[in-house]
C-alpha cells in the first residue's frame, strides 16, 4: 500500500514517540500539517517560528527525548534560525522540518526562494534536501539518528511537492535508533596517570564543575573529600552541583558570587570538570587540568597542562584508587570560611528592612520572594540579561528544581517560548517564565500561544522599563547610557486583554500575595513587577585595570548582589569545619 512522504514522516515520528510538533502551518508545509491532523501528534501553534525552535529545544532538554519543529518555505523557516542556534549549542535533540519551494522552481529565483541547507549550516549537525519520497525515508532516518546520537540539531529540507509524492511502504527505513544515552568514555591510561600525578603533587586543588558533571555528582564529591578540594561551578552546572554541597564555594563568571574566583586563582592545581567555560579572564593560566568527554573542548579557553578525554564519572572512577588522600584541609576550610564571609556581607547589604519597602521594588527582593514560594520541583526558564543575575543568585538548587536559560547562545526573548515547550512536555510541573520586559516584548505574541493552548505557565516579568544589562555595559565602558530606556509598559494589562489572569505589582507589600495567587491559579497567569532600573552594582573583586579597561565581555557584565538562601548552605558548611578538623586529629 502506498502513502505520501508526509504521511510516512508523521508515522515514523509517531513510532519514535513524538507527541508534539511546534510551528506555523501554511503554504508548502500544509501537506505535513494535514498528515499531523489525522495522527496522534499535537500541533503546537506558535506565533513566530523562532519560538517554535526555542520550544522544541526546551521540550527536548527537559525530557531527554526527540522534539520537532516545522516551518514553511522562505521567510517561515528562516525564522527558525535563532532557536536552532540555541538548540544546537545546548545539545538538544531536535528535528527541524524546513519546507521548501516547489522542486521544479529551485534555482530560478522563485518567490520566497532561499537555500535552507546553507542557511542552517552553522546551527545543525546534519542537514539535507529531500529530492524524492524514496530518498526522503533514508534522509529522515539519518537526521533522526544524528540528533539522537548527540550531534545537535538535524534539519531536513522538503519541497512541498515532495511531501505529497507517493512512496511505497517498503521504502520506509525501519532501522533501530542508537542514542548512547548512558555511554561511558574511559580515559586514556597515560592521560589518567598524568592527572593522578598532578593531583598528588599539588598541595591544594580546586574543582570547577559544569554541565558535563551533571551525572557524576557523587564521584565529584568523593574526589573532593579525598583531596580536600573546594568545588565551584558554572551557571549551567549550578542546579546539579550546588545543592547540599559540603565543598561549595559558589559560582564564577559573568554572574559569579562567593569564593569561587579566589579558590581558582590560589590553588596549586585547577581542574575544569565537564565544563567548556568560555570566559578567559575568570580562569587561571597556570597549572590547569581539564576533563571533558569532547576532546575538542580541551585547551581552547586557557592553557591546559593536563588534558583528559572521557566522561566525568568514568574518569574519576578510574583515577580515584590511585589518588593519594590529602591530610591538610586548611585550604578547603579557608575557602569555605571566605565564601561564607562574602555571602554574609551581601546578605547584610541586601536584606535590610528598607529593601523590603523600597519602591520601585528592588529586583533582589522580588527574586527572593519568588524563590521562597516557588514549588520545590518548579522548572524556571530565564531571560538573558539581568534576569540571569537574579536567578543565578536566588533560585535555590535543591535537587528537584530545574533551570533553563540561553546558557551558550545568550539570546534575548528565550524564556517564554522555552516555557511553552517545557510546560507542553511537563503538564504536571510548575513552570515559571522568569522574563525581563525587554525579552518579553521581543516575542510578546507568544502570550497568545500560551492562551491558545491554555498552558498553565506563570510568567513573572521583572519590568524596569530598561535594557538593564546593556545599560550596565555602557556605564562601565565609560559611555553615557543611550537608548536603553523606554516608556513604561503595563504587561499585566496586555495579558489581561489576551485573556490571561494578571497582576500588576508596584507596592512591595503586595508582591508575595500576588505571586502566591498567580502560582496557585489553575491556568496561565502573569505577574508584572515594577522593579528598580538602577539596581546595578559591581563586584568587590574587580581590579582597577578591569574597571578602566573592560577588554572582555566577561568583566563588562559581572554583577554583584544578594545570594538568597545559598548563604544557609555556606553557614552549614563552615559549622562542619570544626567537626571535620576534630575527626582528622583523632
Amino acid at each position: 500500500m502506498a502513502s505520501n512522504f508526509a504521511q510516512q514522516l508523521v508515522n515514523t515520528l509517531e513510532r519514535l514517540g513524538v507527541k508534539r510538533i511546534y510551528g506555523l502551518v501554511g503554504d508548502s508545509l500544509n501537506p505535513l500539517s494535514n498528515a499531523v491532523r489525522t495522527s496522534s501528534i499535537q500541533w503546537i501553534h506558535v506565533h513566530n517560528e523562532e519560538a517554535a525552535a526555542f520550544a522544541a529545544a526546551a521540550d527536548s532538554l527537559s525530557t531527554g527525548d526527540l522534539a520537532v519543529c516545522g516551518a514553511s518555505c522562505g521567510p517561515g523557516n528562516t525564522h527558525l534560525i535563532q532557536g536552532l542556534y540555541e538548540a544546537h549549542r545546548n545539545g538538544a535533540k531536535v528535528l527541524a522540518i524546513a519546507s521548501h519551494i516547489p522542486s521544479a522552481e529551485i534555482g530560478s529565483e522563485f518567490f520566497q526562494a532561499t537555500h535552507p541547507e546553507y542557511i542552517f549550516q552553522e546551527c545543525s549537525g546534519y542537514r539535507e534536501v529531500v529530492h524524492t519520497g524514496t530518498q526522503g525515508a533514508r534522509v529522515l532516518h539519518n537526521a533522526v539518528q544524528s540528533t539522537l546520537a548527540g550531534n545537535g540539531v538535524s534539519v531536513i529540507v522538503v519541497p512541498g511537492d515532495v511531501f505529497t509524492a507517493e512512496v511505497a511502504d517498503s521504502t520506509t527505513v525501519s532501522s533501530a535508533y542508537a542514542t548512547g544515552a548512558a555511554k561511558r568514555v574511559y580515559p586514556d591510561p597515560a592521560e589518567a596517570a598524568a592527572l593522578v600525578r598532578a593531583i598528588n603533587e599539588a598541595d591544594t586543588v580546586t574543582l570547577f564543575c559544569g554541565y558535563g558533571a551533571r551525572d557524576a555528582r557523587e564521584q565529584v564529591f568523593t574526589l573532593a573529600e579525598k583531596i580536600k578540594s573546594p568545588i565551584g561551578h558554572s551557571f549551567r552546572g549550578k542546579m546539579f552541583i550546588a545543592h547540599d554541597n559540603p565543598f561549595d564555594v559558589g559560582m564564577s563568571g559573568l554572574l559569579g558570587y562567593g569564593a569561587c574566583f579566589e579558590a581558582s586563582q590560589e590553588a596549586d592545581l585547577f581542574i575544569m570538570v565537564g565544563t567548556d567555560f568560555p570566559y578567559t579572564d575568570w580562569l587561571p593560566h597556570g597549572n590547569v587540568a581539564q576533563i571533558d568527554i569532547n576532546g575538542a573542548h580541551i585547551g581552547r579557553r586557557t592553557k591546559v597542562a593536563v588534558p583528559v578525554v572521557g566522561d566525568v564519572a568514568s574518569v574519576i572512577d578510574n583515577i580515584l584508587p590511585h589518588v593519594e588522600e590529602k591530610q591538610d584541609r586548611s585550604f578547603l576550610d579557608r575557602m569555605l570560611t571566605r565564601h561564607a564571609e562574602l555571602l554574609e556581607n551581601v546578605v547584610r547589604t541586601y536584606t535590610t528592612p528598607a529593601r523590603e519597602s523600597r519602591t520601585p521594588i528592588h529586583p533582589e527582593f522580588a527574586a527572593s520572594v519568588l524563590d521562597e514560594i516557588a514549588a520545590d520541583d518548579a522548572i524556571i526558564t530565564v531571560d538573558t540579561g539581568m534576569c540571569n543575575v537574579w536567578s543565578s543568585r536566588y533560585f535555590t538548587a535543591n535537587g528537584q528544581r530545574a533551570e533553563h536559560a540561553s546558557y551558550l547562545h545568550g539570546t534575548m526573548a528565550n524564556a517564554l517560548p522555552m516555557a511553552i515547550g517545557i510546560q507542553a512536555a511537563n503538564p504536571d510541573r510548575q513552570v515559571i517564565s522568569w522574563s525581563g520586559d525587554g525579552g518579553l516584548g521581543m516575542l510578546l505574541g507568544e502570550l497568545l500561544t500560551v492562551k491558545l493552548h491554555n498552558l498553565p505557565i506563570k510568567t513573572v516579568v521583572f519590568n524596569n522599563s530598561s535594557l538593564g544589562m546593556v545599560k550596565l555595559e555602557m556605564i562601565v565602558e565609560g559611555f553615557p547610557d543611550f537608548q536603553t530606556d523606554h516608556e513604561e509598559v503595563n504587561y499585566a494589562a496586555i495579558a489581561e486583554a489576551v485573556g490571561i489572569k494578571s497582576f500588576r505589582v508596584e507596592d512591595p507589600f503586595d508582591l508575595k500575595p500576588a505571586l502566591a495567587d498567580a502560582l496557585s491559579h489553575d491556568g496561565p497567569a502573569l505577574v508584572d513587577i515594577v522593579t528598580d532600573p538602577d539596581a546595578l552594582s559591581l563586584p568587590p573583586d574587580i581590579t582597577w585595570d578591569m574597571l578602566t579597561g573592560f577588554t572582555s565581555a566577561s568583566v563588562k557584565t559581572v554583577l554583584d548582589g544578594g545570594v538568597g538562601r545559598m548563604v544557609n548552605l555556606a553557614r552549614r558548611n563552615i559549622r562542619q569545619i570544626g567537626a571535620a578538623t576534630s575527626i582528622a586529629k583523632k
